[in-house]
């Protein structure tokens, strides 16, 4: 046994659940050396938990509005250190054979103490999922985009998301407050939402929601159209191939 405490984060978002794992994390702390570092209800509370006080283990539950324990454990992925996951669940008799499949541990609850003691002892041992496992047991596109900034984790809503381009090997996520970079490909990013943003260059999609009318260019891009958008002064031009969309989206 390592003579460093296991931290734990706990998430979940109904209070008695995370009280009910205090409590069996409190038997379990008389054999295995651990401290609880935090808990929260939501992903982005857990993100602002993680900032402060780092952790070796989360026990995450699956189920959570917002953002389900699948996607918050992708985001988890681009910390330097991701922590291992040690899922909770209610019986899920489809989600079980998939966490059996890839070797991904899971809880059932109620929580038991020899159980927790069992997955907190390979979590010790453990390393993060895998992101392919975790892809494999996503549901749908993420509801939220991930930026890693100065070892934290910036969760951004999709629904916020005005525009994405791509610059070098990273993508520039602009929202109304601020941008972000993330490490993605473009083309992987239009093909998971593909409903909700439209390619008018090679190098940028913008959100359909965001765009309120186009209009012709001047200076660089005179007598070019460009994208006018919500939420952002910048105006995108439309390359002459995407042309097309100023007809389709009736903003002509």
């Amino acid at each position: 046994m390592s003579e460093q405490a296991l931290k734990v984060l706990i998430v979940d978002d109904e209070a008695p659940a995370r009280a009910r794992l205090r409590d069996v994390l409190a038997d379990v702390a008389a054999e295995i050396k651990l401290e609880v570092v935090g808990e929260a209800g939501t992903a982005r509370d857990a993100v602002d938990v993680l900032a402060a006080h780092p952790a070796d283990v989360v026990l995450l539950d699956i189920r959570m509005p917002e953002m389900d324990g699948i996607e918050f454990a992708q985001h988890l992925q681009k910390l330097p250190q991701p922590p291992a996951i040690v899922f909770t669940t209610a019986y899920d008799a489809y989600a079980i054979r998939a966490f059996e499949v890839h070797a991904i541990d899971y809880l059932l609850k109620p929580i038991r103490t020899a159980r927790l003691k069992e997955a907190l002892t390979r979590a010790q041992s453990a390393r993060a999922p895998s992101a392919a496992a975790l892809k494999d047991l996503s549901k749908g596109a993420p509801a939220f985009l991930s930026a890693q900034e100065r070892g934290r984790i910036h969760l951004i809503p999709v629904d916020d998301v005005i525009y994405l381009k791509a610059e070098l090997k990273y993508v520039t996520v602009r929202t109304a407050q601020r941008e972000y970079l993330i490490e993605e490909a473009l083309a992987r990013l239009e093909q998971e939402y593909g409903d909700r943003f439209v390619r008018v260059h090679r190098n940028c999609l913008v959100a359909r929601a965001a765009v309120r009318g186009f209009e012709r260019g001047t200076g660089e891009s005179e007598g070019q159209w460009v994208a006018l958008l919500e939420g952002c002064d910048e105006k995108i031009p439309v390359s002459r191939r995407q042309q097309h969309i100023v007809r389709e989206l009736g903003r002509q």
